[in-house]
């Protein structure tokens, strides 16, 4: 989910994971004196008293929420077990046929974000199944009973204020904003915050529609990934075949290199040809260690990093955009 996101949170969505454990209770005797605190602050925020009143009618913490965060599955597969269940052959091909539908109106983002739109595809793919899986916990319940119980509760407190001021601006109905437990709503799988700085209208509905609304969700993404500088015309990174030793040595994010001087140090592209001469920096990523996959990756690579802090999740995002393909 793009801002405040967990990498976990996205394995039990997006592969369909099954959090297990005791429902944890909620002790809710102070729960309506917290809600008169949080009503002051949205109020103090500009938020009206009759959206505030709507959000908070008959709201009471929600236990499977509290469970969840309590109970996340740990992480225990292999970057090559994750990549199989996350680009998989049916994934790639309805990804090329919704690119091909959808393509006017991704040209029009490219456009205008200069995002290409394989990414933005991929970025779908990954985040809600492009579109099918987004989750569906009422945000301000789920958002309100992390504020009042989970383990970062300002955090969550701000994205609650933020929920109700995107219910001010009447961007969604309160029976409209859904998400997953952690409250990342919509095909984008925005927090509340994110939506607030990077949401698009992009149709000129008169509305930021994250949830149904393709044109937005595209363009919402796009401008994501533009406010954190996206290189418009530059790739990903690529799999390069790696000496035997070296990656230990040499892999991290903080460890960039030109091209030429990986070519300097034995790196080759997977098939045995020159790396590209090319005046780019690049790093070297190997996600299941020195013995498994290696990548040089750009700094649009660090980029998707920066929506989702995992090597599992930006790598996945590269190598099924690749395939998808078309731009």
């Amino acid at each position: 989910m793009a801002g405040h996101r967990g990498f976990l949170r996205f394995l039990a969505l997006g592969l369909g994971l099954t959090l297990v454990g005791v429902p944890v209770p909620v002790r809710a005797d102070g729960f309506d004196d917290w809600l008169l605190s949080v009503r002051r602050e949205a109020r103090a925020h500009g938020v009206s008293e009759a959206t505030v009143d709507a959000a908070f009618v008959n709201l009471r913490p929600i236990p499977d929420v509290i469970d969840k965060e309590r109970h996340q599955p740990e992480l225990t597969m292999t970057f090559a077990q994750y990549l199989a269940k996350v680009v998989t052959d049916d994934r790639v091909q309805r990804g090329r046929a919704l690119l091909a539908d959808y393509r006017p109106v991704l040209l029009k983002v490219q456009a205008s974000f200069g995002v290409q739109p394989r990414f933005i595809v991929a970025l779908w793919a990954l985040e809600s199944d492009y579109g099918r899986i987004t989750g569906g916990y009422p945000v301000v319940g789920a958002l309100a009973t992390l504020a009042y119980s989970g383990s970062r509760k300002s955090m969550f407190r701000h994205e609650l204020l933020d929920a109700l001021q995107i219910l001010d601006e009447k961007d969604i109905t309160l029976a409209g904003m859904t998400g997953s437990w952690a409250g990342a709503m919509g095909q984008c799988q925005f927090m509340p915050s994110s939506f607030r700085r990077f949401a698009v209208d992009f149709d000129g509905s008169g509305r930021r529609d994250i949830w149904t609304n393709e044109a937005d969700v595209f363009a919402s993404i796009a401008n994501y990934l533009t406010g954190l500088h996206w290189r418009p015309g530059e790739t990903w990174g690529r799999e390069v075949h790696l000496p035997q030793g070296l990656g230990g040595k040499l892999a991290g994010l903080t460890k960039a290199r030109t091209l030429s001087e990986w070519k300097r140090v034995g790196l080759h592209n997977l098939d045995g040809s020159d790396l590209p001469a090319l005046p780019i920096s690049a790093a070297l990523v190997t996600p299941d260690g020195p013995n498994g996959s290696a990548y040089l990756v750009y700094a649009n690579y660090e980029v998707v990093m920066k929506w989702n802090h995992s090597t599992y999740f930006a790598t996945s995002v590269g190598l099924l955009a690749d395939r998808i393909g078309g731009d």
